[in-house]
């Protein structure tokens, strides 16, 4: 059975994407995606509705996805944050970030939400480990990484395509003791 919360910090809200959620979080997206979004994101800029429903309402219920929307103080949705490739064995996962709107970037709403997926990530679901990747030109969300207690394990050398050239996919990741070193934990 999933674990379900809210965090809130300074009107911002993070809570779990629900299926009646779908049309917001396109019309305020992805009509159009951010061109940096989408270039920090590595996805293309154009998506349909039905592309981006379908895929909302599929990540929704998945078992192994933990999928939360950000909310600006107004209701809009900003971004999201998730938590998913669970392995419950392992007890490992993935995660991932996005701020959508270049005017919610820079406000501290990113480092929030990755210290809350992270705090979630090894309170709530117990895992070991909890990984990564950023691209080498996303210096603000790798800082933010690095500040959260992730650390780099690798680097994909011109693994990913920006404009004309190549660029790095960095590997970071952030396991149990860390976490409990970095908030004083037993």
């Amino acid at each position: 059975m999933k674990i379900y919360r809210t965090w809130e910090k300074d009107g911002y809200r993070i809570r779990p994407a629900q299926a009646e959620d779908v049309e917001d979080y396109f019309s305020q997206n992805y009509d159009p995606l951010d061109k940096e979004a989408a270039r920090c994101t590595g996805c293309k800029e154009t998506f349909t509705r039905e592309e981006v429903a379908a895929f909302f309402l599929k990540a929704v219920q998945e078992e192994d996805r933990y999928f939360f929307l950000i909310l600006a103080p107004d209701g809009r949705i900003v971004g999201e944050s998730v938590i998913n490739e669970i392995d419950w064995d392992l007890r490992r996962a993935n995660f991932r970030i996005a701020l959508y709107h270049s005017t919610e970037r820079g406000k501290g709403i990113g480092g929030w939400a990755i210290e809350t997926a992270r705090d979630f990530a090894f309170e709530e679901l117990r895992l070991h480990r909890l990984e990564l990747d950023v691209f080498s030109f996303n210096t603000r969300a790798e800082r933010a990484y690095l500040k959260a207690g992730f650390r780099r394990e690798g680097v994909l050398r011109d693994a990913v395509m920006d404009g004309d050239g190549y660029a790095d996919d960095i590997l970071m990741a952030i396991l149990e003791e860390e976490w409990k070193a970095l908030k004083a934990l037993p």
